[in-house]
């Protein structure tokens, strides 16, 4: 089970110690959620079930979660399936001072100059009692905007011109 927490984010911090991830994906499927990534030199297939928001003080996802491993030639088949809807974006992996890890995704090409983090939690007792650093804005998990399968549709950021509405 997959518990987490999108962010959007204020400022960017220090990310001298992050570790990075070089990330591509794709979506073969939206509902459920069938998705291919490669990540630096490994590739997977990503089974999401249907997400759901938690009631609470903040929008919690929470979501089944399969993964399994592909090969490079079965990564390159697949992205033809994705119509070249193909995301990418360069992830920085931070620890964060309570312990928790932040994925920092910024990405390029057609969503250039989007950047948001996440927080995975252990259960929905940890993400109540998150207290999020000081760089991290809006909590976005409930908005659709920023789920990556949404995103790998879109043709530029105007999506977001609405984002004050």
């Amino acid at each position: 089970m997959e518990i987490e927490r999108k962010y959007q984010v204020t400022r960017m911090p220090d990310l001298a110690n992050a570790q990075v991830r070089e990330i591509e994906q794709g979506y073969l499927c939206k509902n459920p959620v069938v998705r291919i990534r490669k990540s630096n030199e490994q590739y997977y297939l990503t089974y999401k079930g249907k997400l759901r928001s938690q009631a609470g003080q903040e929008a919690t996802h929470v979501c089944e979660e399969v993964e399994v491993p592909l090969t490079r030639k079965a990564y390159l088949h697949l992205c033809g399936k994705t119509d070249d809807n193909l995301i990418t974006k360069t992830r920085y992996v931070l620890q964060l001072s309570d312990g928790h890890k932040a994925e920092l995704d910024v990405f390029h090409g057609k969503l250039q100059g989007l950047v948001f983090v996440e927080v995975e939690f252990a259960d929905l007792e940890d993400a109540d009692r998150f207290e999020p650093p000081a760089w991290f804005g809006e909590n976005v998990s409930g908005d659709k905007r920023y789920t990556n399968s949404f995103l790998s549709l879109q043709e530029d950021l105007s999506v977001f011109s609405t984002l004050s509405e």
